[in-house]
């Protein structure tokens, strides 16, 4: 644990010094802009709101036209299901074990490799320190090459080109935190279920907004409250942006508030910190990385 919190430090340490551009609007790619709320060498505490906003479930995307495969990812995830190597795995991440470096070989049509599409930035599921990768998606994946006699190749991408790049050939499982979704259907076929997960909300330390919520009605009773004026920041094209905006296919409404997307959680709290937008909604295994990863600093 304290060796995946040095990473994730680093990484946001890096953040906080590359970072310059100004947040535009609706923008994927918005990045943070220094505004001047950090204080010396501290940076502003924050909070995770426990309470899960949604339900959703975790699953790989294959590749429609290679069904053998997905049926062997299938038992694959039964058999570490089975065998205590994903609770190992869990334990890396969210106990004392040591998260596991994994290696991506180049791409190379002439050989047997296994190419699986990512966004290597969201922990604890997948991200990179170097040309490594780590996470619990990623030692998956190097487990079911492994079991599948095949060489690894990680491919590294904005989110909302996962399964687009999978619908396109160029990669053959999507591996990303990937939350079941009907629309995502059309370009991939989903694995069995590996992992459950829900939204939550980052808000700064001191914001006392939410602090009387008990139930997620409690805190759309707040958002729902909120105007234009207000701005949510998510990772783009996750499960969050499809909350605040609004998606019929999940059965949310959205919010009259301004949805900012970022590459990743990190530069939406970064930038909440910075004062350019309220709150941010992301999956709460990241949120509660991202925000222990920050507290840590002060």
């Amino acid at each position: 644990m304290k060796k995946i919190m040095a990473l994730i430090l680093a990484a946001l340490m890096l953040t906080l010094v590359v970072a310059g551009c100004g947040t535009k609007n609706n923008d994927a790619n918005a990045q943070p802009t220094d505004t001047g709320s950090q204080s010396g060498n501290k940076t502003s505490s924050v909070k995770v709101i426990d309470i899960p906003l949604t339900e959703e479930e975790y699953a790989f995307g294959v590749d429609k036209n290679q069904p053998e495969l997905l049926e062997e990812v299938n038992k694959f995830i039964a058999q570490i299901m089975s065998d205590g190597t994903f609770d190992e795995i869990l334990d890396r991440y969210f106990g004392d074990g040591e998260p596991q470096a994994v290696i991506s070989a180049q791409l190379d049509e002439s050989k047997d490799q296994l190419v699986v599409a990512t966004n290597a930035g969201f922990e604890p599921f997948e991200y990179t320190k170097g040309d490594k990768y780590y996470g619990i998606d990623m030692e998956i994946a190097a487990l079911l090459a492994k079991h599948l006699g095949k060489e690894l190749v990680i491919s590294n991408m904005d989110f909302d080109a996962v399964c687009l790049s999978v619908g396109q050939g160029k990669a053959d499982i999507a591996m990303a935190g990937l939350t079941i979704k009907e629309d995502r259907k059309e370009y991939v076929n989903f694995s069995d279920p590996y992992y459950n997960a829900a939204q939550k909300i980052i808000v700064k330390g001191s914001d006392t907004t939410f602090d009387n919520c008990k139930t997620v009605e409690d805190v759309e009773a707040i958002l729902s409250g909120l105007g234009s004026d207000k701005k949510i920041g998510v990772q783009a094209g996750t499960t969050a942006q499809f909350y605040v905006e609004g998606d019929e296919d999940w059965g949310f409404t959205g919010f009259d508030v301004k949805c900012v997307g970022y590459k990743s959680g990190s530069l939406a709290v970064q930038d909440m910190l910075n004062g350019n937008i309220d709150y941010v909604i992301i999956d709460e295994a990241p949120a509660q990385f991202i925000a222990d990863a920050i507290n840590e600093l002060n």
